[in-house]
């Protein structure tokens, strides 16, 4: 139960009361010069995260930054009760993750005060387990993206930890996220969304099936030894 008093526990982050998949995408026109503002009236900070992009800082709530006071960021964090504005011009096309940088507030509904699993083989246990509960599966061995493609039934009244699908697979997103998609042609005052962005050939990632380059390794033993310390009496 969140601490009423305080409300430092409570962990339902949206967006103007929404959370993705149901956030409205950002959608601009190439070459436009975009400025996104946001006001942060939580109780905590928010390191809101743009890819794609670099941008400038140019307002926060003392007013108007002068251009030659303006600072670059890839990120930028809203104090509690703040506002801050960012311009940058949209001059790549594409789909820009937009997003606050904790990831407890991009996936809503995050258990706590749970171990961390990764990387540990729980294939014994969980067969042992499922004599008594058949349906038994953990969860964490590979970190919990995997869990974004499963539909588990869920409390009515209850938003999943994380969901949204790409045009890739899901997204394991679910909070204070959303794309800002940029596309050529975009009509003024037209916010419609425009679909997944489709990459041209080859310049979208792919799975390297070639032969592996031997790894680099520091040739400096300076580098590689921890020094011993001595013997304290």
């Amino acid at each position: 139960m969140p601490r009423v008093m305080e409300m430092t526990d409570f962990n339902m982050w949206c967006w103007n009361s929404r959370i993705f998949p149901d956030i409205s995408p950002l959608v601009v026109s190439k070459n436009d010069r975009v400025r996104v503002r946001v006001g942060n009236l939580t109780m905590t900070n928010h390191p809101i995260h743009m890819h794609g992009y670099d941008f400038e800082v140019t307002c926060t709530d003392g007013g108007w930054v002068r251009p030659e006071a303006r600072w670059p960021e890839v990120s930028i964090d809203i104090p509690v009760g703040a506002m801050r504005a960012y311009e940058f011009d949209a001059r790549y096309e594409g789909d820009w993750a937009i997003h606050c940088h904790k990831s407890h507030h991009t996936m809503n509904a995050m258990g706590h005060d749970i171990p961390t699993f990764i990387g540990v083989d729980k294939s014994k246990v969980a067969e042992k387990i499922r004599k008594l509960r058949p349906e038994y599966m953990p969860m964490g061995t590979k970190g919990m993206a995997d869990m974004g493609e499963m539909e588990m039934e869920i409390p009515e009244n209850t938003i999943p930890m994380m969901t949204g699908w790409g045009p890739h697979g899901p997204i394991e997103m679910g909070g204070m996220f959303s794309v800002v998609k940029v596309r050529e042609g975009i009509s003024a005052g037209d916010y419609s969304d425009p679909g997944w962005y489709e990459n041209p050939p080859g310049t979208q990632a792919w799975e390297w099936t070639g032969k592996l380059p031997d790894a680099i390794k520091a040739k400096d033993a300076k580098t590689q030894i921890t020094p011993k310390h001595g013997n304290h009496g």
